[in-house]
């Protein structure tokens, strides 16, 4: 990741527009701001989520409220509360997330 040309800016989260996406059980909420080459994102996961797909994307993630866990392909499990956070390359570890409470995350990627 290269953050170039950027200069100083602030984002209001709340006036950021909500997509949707589906998981196979629950929904996951997006704020998405791009700065270039770099994706931010605003997450939240409803209580019982689990996505819908196996990531290959390299991530920063921090979770701010509630309980994420992350399964990686090799069968390795991870959970995650507030103030923890986890990183992983392009085209490593796949990675899967699930939510038993909910979650509320900030992702860069």
């Amino acid at each position: 990741m290269n953050i170039g040309d950027l200069p100083f800016g602030t984002v209001d989260w709340k006036a950021v527009e909500v997509t949707k996406h589906p998981g196979l059980r629950g929904e996951a909420l997006w704020r998405t701001r791009r700065f270039g080459d770099v994706r931010v994102r605003m997450v939240e996961y409803s209580p019982d989520y689990l996505a819908d797909h196996w990531c290959t994307k390299g991530h920063f993630l921090l979770c701010l409220d509630g309980t994420l866990q992350t399964e990686l392909g090799d069968g390795r499990r991870f959970r995650l509360g507030p103030g923890m956070s986890y990183h992983v390359a392009d085209g490593a570890e796949p990675h899967r997330s699930s939510s038993p409470t909910g979650a509320r995350l900030f992702i860069v990627d």
